[in-house]
């Protein structure tokens, strides 16, 4: 009896702190983004970016968002003032999605920056070619100190040690490979300049891959299906799923490389520190490794509610030859994004049968693109997210 009385206490006492917290709990606008072995997120006046260092060490950078801010005559509250380009629908999808792929594309420079460590790279790869592995630990580290001396880094005892052990925390999900004769030669005639040149080229080509397996192959092989290919509406329904299934493909295949499978489990700690934060909870591991790892805000359903608006869009190209409706889809594509943004905005500030309606597609697709973190990439993401929530919580609400 005692023990069914303590039961019914604690139900009552989880009910009202349940209910206490329902009160707080909003629709936040903070924003976030998985990098390489980090995470960065956006809120109304700051910017941050967190990343797990090959030490283990979390390195925090943070960074002002200018917005001006005016009184508001009648409230006597501060606001920020936003030009007509970021508050005007459809206008303001087109403008957040090019800041975002520019934000995006200069932290996921920085992130994969600091995996980079010269000296790191010169052990792992003098580890892979001595097999320590399969040695006793004793001799791992008499081999270990002839290495250290032959780097002209003499260490002795605990010194030693200590280098040692720093060495095999740093380099757990470390992986490097010897530099080829063509980088070598690209190292020494580039320098400091080769990473950005390659990131520049990669983003060239990677805009060139999109265009051709979004815009021109759908449309090229539902042209050599006759029956598919007569009718405009029936047309361009074919190429919408044409479209869903190489993105879908391309999410899983990409999802069975380790690297990208660490990327969707900092995306999911992303997904779920937000969610902690909206549902007013303080931001501890324990309490974001309770939150669903899915989110109707995600720029994975961002992306699949362009391409099912899309569909309806190219309903009304009149044309059908091939490099017409690519050129035509390609003019559309800004009226695309600008509807979809509009829809992901709604789904992100309102809960109602409509929002969920829109939101369920990308939710599915999220099971692709996000896993479960551990508690290291949870603590990454409370560290990007903290300097993000404005001091006024009103600010950050819808």
């Amino acid at each position: 009896m005692p023990e069914q009385a303590q039961n019914s206490q604690e139900t009552a006492q989880r009910d009202v702190q349940k209910t206490a917290r329902a009160e707080f709990a909003y629709k936040s606008k903070i924003g976030g983004q998985a990098l390489v072995e980090g995470i960065m997120m956006k809120g109304a006046f700051r910017g941050a970016m967190a990343c797990r260092l090959p030490n283990g060490e979390i390195d925090l950078e943070t960074w002002e968002i200018p917005v001006k801010l005016k009184e508001n005559p009648k409230t006597g509250k501060v606001q920020p003032v936003l030009p007509w380009y970021r508050k005007t629908p459809l206008v303001r999808g087109c403008v957040n999605f090019v800041t975002q792929m520019i934000d995006g594309y200069r932290c996921m420079m920085r992130s994969a920056e600091k995996q980079m460590d010269e000296e790191l790279d010169a052990f792992v790869i003098w580890k892979k070619k001595q097999k320590l592995d399969k040695l006793p630990e004793e001799e791992q580290l008499i081999r270990f100190d002839a290495w250290m001396k032959a780097q002209d880094k003499p260490l002795e005892g605990e010194k030693l040690k200590e280098r040692w052990d720093y060495y095999q925390k740093a380099t757990q999900y470390y992986e490097a490979e010897e530099p080829s004769k063509l980088e070598k030669w690209l190292d020494d005639k580039l320098g400091d300049k080769i990473l950005e040149i390659l990131m520049v080229i990669f983003m060239i080509i990677g805009l060139a891959l999109s265009l051709v397996l979004f815009m021109y192959l759908p449309k090229q092989v539902v042209e050599w299906i006759p029956p598919l290919s007569q009718n405009r509406i029936l047309r361009s329904v074919a190429e919408g799923v044409m479209k869903m299934l190489i993105f879908i493909g391309y999410m899983a295949l990409t999802g069975c490389m380790k690297s990208i499978r660490r990327t969707y489990e900092y995306h999911g700690a992303e997904h779920k520190t937000i969610a902690c934060l909206e549902a007013a909870l303080p931001l501890t591991v324990e309490n974001v490794r309770k939150q669903r790892r899915f989110h109707p805000r995600c720029g994975t359903s961002f992306i699949f509610l362009v391409l099912l608006i899309s569909i309806l869009v190219g309903c009304l190209i009149p044309f059908t030859i091939v490099w017409q409706r690519v050129l035509c889809s390609f003019a559309l594509l800004p009226l695309v994004v600008g509807i979809s943004y509009e829809l992901i905005r709604l789904a992100g500030r309102a809960d109602n049968v409509l929002t969920r309606i829109l939101s369920t597609p990308g939710l599915w697709i999220q099971r692709i693109t996000t896993k479960e973190p551990d508690d290291k990439q949870i603590e990454c993401a409370i560290a990007a997210i903290t300097p993000c929530i404005p001091e006024n919580i009103e600010d950050d609400q819808w």
